[in-house]
């Protein structure tokens, strides 16, 4: 019965990164901007550039999908030469989330491979108190996804040596300001900003369909359903509308809200990891794949709950609602449709080490068993 307040001071919407980034910047003289290779040279990147101007000291398109640790290491490597003093990060969750791990490894002098693997915490874990000094760098996000990373206080990064995501969290990660500024998305390909819609969806579906809600959880989650309903076709149909990728952006806000009220979220979550970490399934698609055979596992549970989702979406069973949406917006719903077959289902499920989210799941997942059922759901 506890509602935790992440560290994060501001949340600009419907604003520019030029008219929003300079005053936020505000004292700081060496500012960093961490990007990826297909955002270097866009637009919106050179808009951040133009806005630091002089403080700019260093720069990065280095971090890859699902945030690996080499990268990590080499960025957290970049602030420190660099002696920054602010971070700001354009792009999705991977690029967000590597950033966020990269200064937690300022923080705690983390230099090598084992270190920051060790710097691991189960999935269950809760971000604590945020009293006191900030430490430095902090950081600044312009997300040009929905994946809604730049709200929550942990982050996901990869072993690709092992095939394993891991999970870093402090209270102090969660960026500073959060700009969402929806001429950002502009430049995102269709398919990454509608699927990582998706994952907004799974993060208040889930939520909503929890065995315990709250009435904060319920009120985040249940709006931001609603406006992704509206938003997301509105964002496929009209690629330029930027009223509807605010829209979206503000829902994707609302999406995550409820964990910071202690609703867990489920076994789509945590088979979206390995599944992002085993096979580099996009976070995105992952949802798009599992959310849909997820509620049909679990309607023996929660099925009123989850008829509230499927009205929100026009049918009337959420596994078949959720799945028939995806697919509107032109989006994989099946694991074939990644190249995943039915053979590796069983070492998929097999990789799961019995921690949250799966662990905090509607229905009890007993073992790798329950998770092949689920898997197969979506074969």
């Amino acid at each position: 019965m506890l509602h935790q307040w992440p560290a994060q001071a501001r949340v600009y919407h419907d604003v520019s990164v030029a008219e929003a980034l300079p005053g936020e910047v505000g004292t700081a003289a060496r500012v960093a901007l961490v990007t990826t290779h297909s955002l270097m040279k866009s637009r919106i990147a050179e808009s951040v550039r133009e806005a630091l101007g002089a403080r700019l000291v260093a720069e990065t398109a280095a971090m890859r999908a699902h945030s690996p640790v080499e990268d990590v290491l080499a960025l957290a490597r970049l602030l420190r030469e660099s002696r920054a003093e602010l971070v700001v990060a354009l792009g999705g969750g991977s690029v967000i989330d590597g950033a966020k791990v990269a200064c937690l490894a300022v923080w705690r002098g983390i230099t090598d491979r084992a270190a920051l693997i060790e710097a691991a915490v189960s999935r269950g874990a809760s971000p604590g108190a945020w009293d006191g000094a900030a430490p430095a760098p902090r950081l600044v996000a312009v997300p040009t996804t929905l994946s809604a990373a730049e709200f929550a206080p942990h982050a996901g990064y990869t072993d690709l040596s092992e095939g394993r995501k891991h999970r870093a969290l402090d209270p102090w990660m969660v960026p500073r300001a959060v700009l969402l500024d929806p001429a950002a998305t502009l430049e995102t390909p269709a398919a990454l900003f509608l699927s990582s819609g998706i994952r907004a969806l799974d993060h208040a579906g889930e939520r909503w369909c929890a065995l315990e809600p709250a009435p904060f959880s319920d009120a985040v989650s249940r709006q931001a359903m609603l406006m992704l309903a509206e938003g997301l076709p509105r964002v496929a149909q009209a690629a330029g509308d930027l009223r509807a990728r605010a829209l979206c952006q503000q829902a994707a806000w609302l999406s995550v809200q409820g964990g910071w009220a202690g609703v867990p979220v489920g076994a789509s979550h945590g088979l979206g990891y390995i599944l992002g970490a085993a096979r580099g399934v996009p976070h995105g698609i992952t949802s798009c794949l599992m959310l849909h055979a997820v509620m049909r596992w679990n309607a023996p549970v929660n099925a009123a709950r989850q008829a509230d989702i499927a009205a929100i979406f026009g049918g009337a069973e959420a596994g078949t609602t959720i799945e028939d949406f995806v697919a509107g917006l032109g989006l994989p719903t099946r694991l074939h449709q990644q190249g995943i077959t039915e053979a590796e289902i069983p070492g998929l499920a097999a990789r799961w080490t019995g921690d949250a989210p799966i662990a905090t799941n509607p229905r009890p997942v007993r073992g790798a068993a329950d998770l092949e059922e689920i898997l197969r759901l979506a074969i």
